[in-house]
């Protein structure tokens, strides 16, 4: 049976397509914007199984989602993270390389990772596992070089009886959108530093909404080293590259 798209596909769709406020930088952010548009594509009939298409590494991927949790959309911090991953392959190679997904979501960003070559763990809460793995199986079966994991992590629950710090041994943690307004980023933090060796960097895109993240990039910064990578004003994303407190960053 068909169905109206959902009013959360609406929102983020005008959050992608929304024209920008801001003066400078203006051209090249909205060129980075509509490069990053190009690569996702809707069905032309929404079914009674919402889903959005994405063209990245080389593959089309099809991302199924639900809109009872914001943990089963595809937001625009996961549309910025995974263009940067497919136009910076060379100088942040994912091949062979161990990765960390906190807050999965969909899967999108592991899922590319995984086409990258990387061999990722995709974590999240509980009830955003079942979707999880059906979207990674579904994408990454028969055309990765390793098979990703999924996992659940609960921000600052049981990480060393389920992450123990001595295996532990991630070249990169990633995440997107996963700071906002909820009460666990305390926990959320513990959670960044547990899984962060000295040679770990965290590459992490953040939409800026409320004072709240302002907040805590300051107590981010007390436990990392933290750098912009890059901008997307019209978007109020902001892509970064950290590293633990005094390790020099690639």
């Amino acid at each position: 049976m068909d169905m109206i798209p959902s009013q959360c596909n609406h929102l983020i769709s005008a959050e992608l397509t929304r024209k920008p406020e801001y003066k400078e930088g203006k051209n090249e952010d909205e060129q980075t914007v509509a490069e990053i548009m190009r690569r996702r594509f809707c069905p032309a009939v929404v079914t009674n199984r919402s889903w959005e298409g994405f063209h990245f590494a080389g593959h089309e991927i099809k991302i199924t989602e639900a809109t009872e949790c914001y943990g089963a959309v595809v937001w625009p911090s996961a549309l910025v993270l995974c263009h940067f991953l497919e136009t910076n392959a060379e100088q942040y190679s994912l091949v062979d390389k161990s990765v960390i997904e906190i807050g999965a979501g969909t899967g999108l960003v592991s899922i590319v990772a995984t086409l990258l070559g990387a061999h990722v763990t995709a974590t999240d809460l509980p009830e955003v596992l079942g979707n999880l793995q059906y979207n990674i199986l579904k994408n990454t079966k028969i055309k990765c070089k390793h098979q990703p994991q999924v996992k659940e992590l609960s921000w600052g629950v049981d990480l060393e009886k389920n992450f123990p710090k001595s295996l532990c041994q991630f070249d990169y943690i990633m995440a997107a959108d996963v700071v906002y307004y909820h009460p666990f980023l305390e926990e959320l933090l513990l959670t960044f530093h547990h899984l962060c060796q000295d040679n770990t960097v965290i590459l992490w895109a953040m939409r800026f909404r409320l004072d709240t993240e302002n907040q805590f990039i300051g107590r981010f910064q007390e436990l990392f080293d933290l750098e912009v990578i890059s901008n997307f004003p019209s978007l109020n994303i902001t892509l970064y590259k950290a590293v633990r407190r005094g390790k020099k960053m690639m």
